[in-house]
């Protein structure tokens, strides 16, 4: 049964199929195709309610990891210990604390744009080497925020990384930034390309299992 379940429906023109979509922040939503039935909501909800169920669990575990994380929130490793101040309005590090706004929803999105300009400032050092060595060359860096997707290579050499990346352990942000570096040699991920990243980050497979295992707590 479904109806102890709650869910969002969409409907979308692009939708061809149902889907059921699970998101360990924003919940269960429905994606129905413009013209299905409002039945198929419930009935692909029933169907799938295992699944859901186990996305679930794996959310609530994403919200307790960060709850327990208290007033302090990770940076590559270290944790800073968030600082409310009457007045402030941009975040700001200071040694092992962050001083943010009062308010709690200010702080939260000032907290944010402090971790996206330390991303450039921490990916770009790190992405230069890594060319350099490589001995490369990309186009343009872009910081974005996608919740799964931690960086990309365009063939044209356009870079991108997430910033939460800030958020995992220093060795994690290394091993994306190779990653994404090593595409500007080998664009696909043959032996070949491995070999290269196996070259610059030997120890590439444990920082991989660690972002499939962590990656969705990587939230503020």
């Amino acid at each position: 049964m479904s109806d102890d379940l709650s869910y969002r429906i969409r409907r979308s023109d692009r939708a061809r199929r149902v889907r059921v979509l699970v998101d360990p922040h924003t919940g269960v939503e429905v994606v129905l195709p413009r013209r299905s039935p409002a039945s198929a909501a419930p009935a692909a909800v029933a169907e799938l309610r295992p699944w859901i169920d186990e996305r679930l669990a794996a959310g609530q575990a994403v919200r307790d990891a960060v709850q327990a994380r208290g007033a302090h929130v990770p940076y590559l490793g270290r944790r800073l210990a968030l600082r409310p101040q009457d007045g402030r309005t941009r975040a700001h590090r200071r040694g092992d604390d962050l001083l943010v706004p009062a308010d709690a929803v200010a702080a939260g999105e000032a907290t944010e744009r402090w971790y996206r300009r330390q991303a450039r400032r921490e990916i770009v050092p790190r992405l230069d080497l890594a060319v350099a060595t490589l001995g490369a060359s990309y186009t343009t860096l872009t910081i974005r925020g996608q919740r799964t997707r931690w960086g990309s290579c365009s063939s044209a050499g356009a870079m991108s990384f997430n910033w939460r990346l800030l958020l995992a352990p220093a060795d994690v942000l290394d091993y994306v930034v190779w990653h994404e570096a090593c595409h500007l040699r080998v664009m696909d991920h043959s032996a070949r390309f491995w070999s290269l990243v196996a070259a610059h980050c030997p120890e590439y497979r444990e920082h991989r299992r660690w972002l499939r295992a962590e990656g969705s707590t990587l939230v503020l």
